[in-house]
């Protein structure tokens, strides 16, 4: 057996501390909360991400094994139910099924812990590469650096269950994979980068753009620095092959190929050839149509979006209101990349400085590139620039205490000016404690609401909650963290929860049976769809015609006078959250609108206070809103509006609900709740204050002809709809 040689144990001793080092910064958050009862579930913390139940559901699904959906085709189709949109043919879910089998523990503590551990996994290839360019400390500073910078940390810490657990990870390894296979030109990586390729696709659908910027720079290498070099060429093929819009196995078929054809030295005559079928098959497959949709969905967005068939009905689009979509400042964009903007600024030129040094560091511009696209596209594109900008400021350390007179003040430099860069990102560890999604007591009510239901029911709520409910109860929603491909949906359940009961409980029957006859006509169909010569309308403009209407307006209207309503199929249910009332504005604004032309209606009004003061003759809700106590007038600005109630809510000893309204003056606009429990006063208009979401969550003023009591918490209010 061949001894390991010095620089290998060097190696895997740096890898063998990242990793440590980045297992232990996540247990910070562990060590904070531990024994906090109301953050855990089966004894385990649970997660803090929404979208981290979208793949828990799939995981769950492949362990049970289900195979309640009988007439489904297909080994995946049969491990959930039909149309519950269980992702148990996804990586994520898949992984997290193989590791729960493995390994001896449970389920929930799998999810929990496996994204400090999986994304630790980032410290291999940046010390891989730094092996590369023969400088093994920059790599290690470089590790413990991106291991923990502030957007890095904050999508791959304990709990953050999602695909960014990996999504850095398997770009650098692919980094590595192509500056090795440049540095050595040996065939053997021109297989690991397809291989690493065909893996990203796999874990993570979107990684198209990525994948061909550093096909793009390769090939601006190979033509401006190495032109004469059939290796390169080689590598651009075999990439290509790899990032085809088709089937997994299909590309990886056509991998192999081209391998076994480029191992064969006689065969190099024929390399161009490969390389133009290559980008022939890439563009017929469509390979460059997701690269463009995905680029302009978040650098091109519209606040509404409009079909182009049919009615042409517009609809506000969720990205305008999901933060990591939307502009940061300078100062959040170097903090999140590198602690903080003197880092930020020193990493700018380190990355400059290493690449004069080192030429094939240019590789690594397509992770800048969609790092810096945050400044225009959402915070959550900073994690890409973290690794490379940690190699900048590594190599400046190194680089600086290259310069010392002895190996101990060259270690001393190193150690001192590592642990400058480390201690902001770990102060903003150190702080940032984020919450579960779900406390235990929510938890609690989808626990007691799945024994109730059946699979095949719906739970309506806003999609924030889509994911977990379907999780904890099992049972299907309308929408959920996929909302942003459901227009029409979003607008369906803004529209519930923002109007009056009766529209409510109509339009929540109907969407319920449109969107199964959606299901069926979209299985039915699929083929024609796919050629699009069929277009699958939206629920509510399949509604609209059906019901005899060309105005969606008009149909709308008609929720408030008699209509004939589907026969029940489902048990349909209304989660209403309280923490629902933080978002309330944002929900409003997706029905807010006319369908037919994009215009936004006047927004209700709606202000909550939970830091208000009491200064003598007037109640100080803040942002320059008071309530005269004398007159019961509220002041707003320079205007002294009447108001029309005040309601006060409470809980009494037995947890019902009392409710005592005063009114003042009926000929006004507006209304103060004041929900003693919650220490929150609300100042509503009364659009707001009729609205299902007001007078079912916050008032308990359920119409008992529409709606049944199921669950009744002050943190969450479940209804049934009945028939």
């Amino acid at each position: 057996m061949t001894a390991l040689s010095n620089e290998t144990k060097r190696t895997l001793f740096y890898i063998l501390i990242a990793f440590t080092f980045s297992i232990l910064m996540r247990l910070i958050w562990v060590y904070q909360f531990s024994g906090y009862e109301s953050f855990m579930f089966n004894g385990q913390f649970m997660i803090n991400t929404n979208d981290g139940y979208f793949w828990a559901e799939g995981a769950r699904d492949l362990l049970s094994g289900s195979t309640t959906n009988s007439t489904a085709e297909g080994y995946f189709d049969k491990l959930h139910q039909l149309n519950d949109l269980s992702p148990v043919t996804w990586a994520p879910s898949q992984l997290t099924a193989f590791f729960v089998k493995i390994l001896p523990f449970s389920f929930e503590t799998v999810i929990f812990y496996l994204p400090a551990f999986l994304s630790s996994l980032i410290v291999i290839p940046i010390i891989l590469i730094a092996k590369t360019l023969k400088n093994l400390e920059m790599g290690l500073v470089a590790a413990l650096l991106a291991s923990i910078a502030w957007s890095y940390y904050n999508r791959t810490m304990v709990g953050y269950y999602d695909t960014d657990m990996l999504n850095i990870v398997l770009p650098m390894f692919l980094l590595w994979s192509i500056i090795w296979a440049i540095q050595t030109n040996k065939n053997i990586y021109l297989l690991i980068t397809a291989l690493d390729i065909l893996i990203y696709r796999w874990w993570y659908a979107q990684s198209f753009s990525l994948e061909f910027s550093f096909f793009s720079l390769i090939l601006v290498y190979a033509l401006f620095f190495d032109r004469k070099n059939i290796f390169n060429y080689k590598l651009l093929a075999i990439m290509m092959f790899a990032m085809m819009n088709m089937d997994a196995t299909f590309r990886l078929l056509a991998v192999v190929v081209s391998f076994l054809i480029f191992r064969n030295k006689s065969l190099d005559k024929y390399v161009f050839y490969v390389l133009g079928a290559s980008i022939v098959a890439f563009f017929l497959s469509g390979g460059f149509n997701p690269i463009w949709e995905k680029l302009s969905s978040y650098v091109f967005k519209d606040t509404v979006s409009a079909t182009e068939e049919g009615l042409q009905l517009h609809f506000f689009t969720v990205m305008q209101t999901v933060r990591e979509a939307g502009h940061i400042s300078f100062e959040t964009f170097a903090n999140r990349i590198s602690g903080n903007i003197l880092t930020f600024i020193l990493s700018f030129i380190g990355y400059i400085y290493l690449v004069i040094k080192h030429r094939v560091m240019l590789l690594a511009i397509p992770l800048i590139g969609l790092g810096f696209l945050a400044y225009v596209g959402g915070l959550r594109f900073t994690i890409y620039a973290v690794p490379i900008l940690a190699f900048g400021i590594a190599f400046l350390i190194t680089e600086l205490a290259s310069k010392m007179p002895s190996k101990k003040l060259k270690i001393a430099t190193i150690i001192i000016l590592t642990s400058a860069i480390l201690y902001p990102n770990y102060k903003h560890i150190e702080a940032y404690k984020v919450p579960t999604v779900f406390n235990a007591s929510e938890v609690k009510v989808l626990n007691d609401l799945h024994s109730k239901l059946t699979r095949d029911d719906y739970v309506i709520t806003w999609w924030d909650y889509g994911y977990p409910i379907r999780y904890y109860s099992d049972a299907k929603t309308l929408i959920d963290g996929g909302a942003s491909k459901k227009s029409s949906d979003l607008f369906i359940v803004s529209y519930m929860f923002t109007h009056p009961q009766e529209s409510a409980y109509k339009l929540g029957r109907l969407a319920v049976e449109y969107t199964q006859k959606r299901f069926r006509f979209i299985k039915e169909n699929q083929q024609a769809i796919d050629d699009k010569n069929i277009t699958v309308l939206s629920t509510i403009e399949q509604m609209t015609k059906e019901y005899g209407f060309d105005d969606t307006n008009d149909f709308l209207l008609s929720l408030e006078t008699k209509i004939d309503l589907p026969k029940k199929r489902d048990d349909i249910y209304l989660y209403l959250p309280y923490k629902m009332l933080n978002i309330l504005p944002t929900v409003t604004l997706f029905s807010n609108m006319d369908l037919m032309n994009g215009q936004k209606g006047k927004q209700p009004f709606f202000f909550m206070s939970r830091n208000f003061k009491d200064i003598g003759n007037k109640i100080d809700f803040g942002r320059g809103i008071y309530l005269d106590k004398k007159t019961s007038k509220l002041i707003i600005g320079k205007n002294k509006i009447p108001i029309k109630r005040f309601v006060k809510t409470g809980y009494d000893s037995q947890m019902k609900l009392q409710v005592q309204t005063q009114y003042i003056n009926m000929t006004s606009n507006f209304n103060v709740i004041y929900m003693t429990n919650y220490n929150t006063f609300l100042i509503l208009d009364e659009k707001m204050y009729n609205s299902t979401y007001i007078q079912l969550m916050v008032l308990e003023n359920a119409d008992k002809s529409l709606f049944e009591e199921v669950i009744m918490n002050p943190q969450v209010k479940v209804y049934k709809l009945k028939i």
